[in-house]
């Protein structure tokens, strides 16, 4: 079955929101359209020139950055600037962007939970909340011939999900009645007689963000032309979101052999330590992918033992050591770690809805930093 770019973007977005991204960040289409069919779609940290000229070559339709290609404005259109030229190549061979970048730190089974694997980092939880998602529930009125139905239709539009259960709704059944007036065109019963129909109350919870996705779903799913329903805050069920991850491992580790698995986990050539003492334990350790050293304070507050996280401005580092908090910086460019899982995320989408599409991992290292 060949793909629409919406309809592939339909699907990333409801594993990874843009709702979910701090504030300012410019996720989402930088570049191109999504009205068009995807045949291949390139996955990569970073849009730079030589990622433009390898998308080109390997007939790309869609490129899945982390890294937005426009983070700043563009103010100047002069394509005898590489940078610039870039943003001309893509739109010349119809090449579309998109950006997923704080969202994805943030989402569970996302780029600091693919850190937490890698690292056998268990039992983690967020390191400093970002989001709040409060909850509502749906009580809808449908007969009960229909209610099957009508569950099944919901918890496909993500309704019923509570912790690690799926689908769960509950139902009532009781006695509907209505009169059809002049004009109506009733699925059951006669105009201007009084109907008794044996119905199912059914109730599901959902998150506040999916819930027009919810209601559209009843809404076309519903028998009647003018359905009976119910939508309600609920107060004592909310989700919480945020970025980095805290957890423990298995067993205490001195520093210094936890920068050498840190090395050979990322293959790295070599990275920055922060630390008095390379020989001291190490159980509980909290990661943030990417640019993480302003929440040095909450990896204190959450009691971790070392702290990883990239680009550590050289004045934090002399706090850092004052706190007395062990730190790893392995560079920004460990973030690479999203181009294989995401391809294998998406191969799997493909396996599951028998998509004809390819989904194809960036080859060129965007890696601006090299060691000697």
């Amino acid at each position: 079955m060949s793909l629409e770019g919406k309809t592939f973007i339909e699907h990333f977005e409801a594993y990874c929101p843009q709702w979910l991204a701090e504030a300012g960040d410019p996720v989402g289409l930088h570049i191109g359209t999504l009205n068009k069919k995807l045949d291949r779609v390139l996955v990569t940290l970073d849009v730079r020139p030589e990622v433009v000229a390898e998308a080109i070559e390997k007939q790309v339709d869609l490129i899945i950055a982390k890294h937005p290609p426009i983070f700043r404005p563009v103010k100047r259109l002069d394509t005898d600037d590489l940078q610039t030229k870039m943003y001309a190549d893509l739109l010349k061979h119809d090449i579309a962007v998109f950006a997923a970048h704080t969202n994805m730190d943030i989402i569970e089974n996302g780029l600091n939970d693919w850190f937490c694997e890698l690292l056998e980092i268990q039992d983690t939880t967020y390191l400093t909340k970002t989001h709040t998602v409060s909850y509502k529930k749906l009580a809808v009125f449908v007969p009960v011939d229909c209610a099957a139905n009508m569950r099944q239709v919901l918890g496909q539009a993500g309704a019923g999900l509570q912790g690690d259960y799926s689908n769960t709704s509950y139902s009532l059944i009781g006695t509907g009645r209505f009169t059809p007036g002049a004009g109506a065109n009733p699925t059951l019963g006669t105009i201007g007689k009084e109907e008794a129909v044996q119905e199912a109350k059914i109730e599901v919870i959902f998150p506040e963000t999916i819930e027009a996705k919810v209601i559209q779903a009843m809404l076309e799913a519903h028998p009647y032309e003018e359905p009976a329903y119910d939508v309600y805050q609920i107060e004592n069920i909310t989700k919480e979101y945020g970025l980095g991850r805290v957890g423990h491992l298995e067993q205490a580790v001195s520093l210094n052999d936890f920068v050498s698995t840190i090395k050979e986990t990322f293959d790295l050539d070599g990275l920055r330590i922060i630390a008095e003492d390379e020989n001291k334990l190490i159980q509980r350790v909290a990661i943030c992918g990417g640019s993480g050293e302003k929440f040095f304070r909450d990896v204190i507050k959450k009691q971790a033992d070392v702290y990883i996280t990239g680009d550590v401005y050289y004045h934090t580092g002399h706090d850092m050591l004052t706190e007395g908090l062990p730190v790893i910086d392995p560079g920004h460019y460990i973030e690479q770690l999203c181009k294989p899982k995401l391809v294998e995320l998406f191969n799997q989408w493909k396996k599951d809805y028998n998509w004809d599409i390819t989904f194809i991992e960036s080859e060129v290292n965007t890696n601006p930093f090299k060691f000697r």
